[in-house]
């Protein structure tokens, strides 16, 4: 069956098995289960494969646009249905379904809402399978089509730090554009982007993503809680548990609308951009973004994201080579990854 109609289930698994695929961003679970409440409240949305549209209809990307740990967040369903709206009408051709721009605990379903809304299906094809700290990362490559121009429409915030608007210009211009509004509006933006076509998405997106993301969930599930579902999860996954400590140094700083930071646990070492970025253990590299690292209460096996570590957790952590994820074209453009670099002072590529 190639088009069926979510269920509240259904997006409690893509919570919860995009926030593994998260790798320490996309978002906190919390806000991905009331998103949850609230697109369920509206409808019930529905899932697309992409072989049900023409390769000449566009569909448009939905995302969350912000630093995880920001917590004077304000995003509500209103300004997240507008922003579709509002590249309705400012794009030339209709536009026939939605996408996410990642996996991840409230990106997973960032859409689903939308969708239900305005009646528009939601695509079984995120951007990208793994979140990504980026705009340009979630942006399908469009970065290297010369001469691209990138519509973005954006609302966040509440009171005096509300926020909406829409930019057209360059891909770079209009996501830095986004980013800095993000850090105005307290943090977070509901964004509706970039509308390409179905033949693009085949190409360049992570067909099948979404419906990988609930199925993990299913596995996470399936384990009563405790360390067993780590190992459920990295098995599921084709990848292995590194490690399992205590962590005794953890830093994060807020910078330009990212988090940026590091964990050791014992002789572990990691290092994030939202997203965990390198994992070394020994001095020895164990998983290089975007192979998937990623974080867990090593007593619960709850997953838990960048933003919520503290010293003196214990944590379990996984790493998946990323020939095992389904993946963006952006995944494999050096441009890109290089820019991680000197935000984490480690070797990407």
């Amino acid at each position: 069956m190639t088009i069926r109609k979510l269920t509240k289930d259904d997006a409690i698994h893509g919570v919860y098995g995009g926030c593994i695929l998260g790798g320490g961003g996309g978002g906190w679970i919390s806000d991905g289960l009331e998103k949850t409440e609230q697109a369920f409240m509206i409808g019930s949305p529905q899932l697309m494969t992409v072989d049900e549209l023409e390769d000449q209809d566009y569909v448009a990307c939905v995302s969350l646009v912000g630093a995880p740990s920001a917590r004077d967040v304000y995003v509500s369903s209103k300004q997240l249905v507008s922003t579709v709206e509002r590249v309705q009408q400012e794009f030339k051709e209709p536009i026939k379904a939605l996408m996410t721009n990642e996996n991840g605990a409230a990106t997973t379903i960032n859409g689903w809402l939308q969708a239900a809304a305005t009646g528009l299906p939601f695509l079984d094809a995120p951007c990208n399978g793994r979140a990504h700290p980026t705009g340009s990362m979630g942006a399908l490559n469009l970065s290297e089509v010369e001469g691209y121009v990138s519509v973005q429409a954006f609302a966040g915030g509440e009171g005096s730090r509300q926020v909406e608007g829409v930019i057209t210009s360059t891909l770079d211009i209009s996501s830095n554009v986004v980013r800095s509004v993000s850090v105005e509006a307290g943090g977070m933006v509901g964004v509706c982007r970039n509308p390409v076509s179905i033949g693009y998405i085949k190409e360049h997106a992570a067909v099948g993503g979404i419906t990988q993301a609930i199925e993990l969930g299913e596995v996470f599930f399936s384990v009563p809680e405790g360390p067993e579902r780590i190992e459920a999860v990295a098995s599921h996954l084709k990848g292995r548990v590194i490690h399992s400590g205590t962590i005794t140094v953890f830093e994060l700083k807020a910078v330009k609308g990212f988090d940026v930071g590091f964990v050791k646990v014992d002789d572990l070492e990691m290092t994030f951009w939202n997203e965990y970025m390198t994992v070394e253990m020994n001095g020895e590299r164990k998983g290089t973004f975007p192979d998937l690292i990623m974080t867990f209460n090593a007593e619960t096996g709850m997953p838990v994201v960048s933003a919520e570590l503290k010293e003196e957790m214990r944590i379990a952590v996984i790493s998946v080579p990323k020939e095992y994820l389904k993946l963006s074209s952006t995944m494999s453009n050096e441009k890109l990854l290089r820019v991680i670099e000197p935000i984490v002072n480690k070797t990407i590529i």
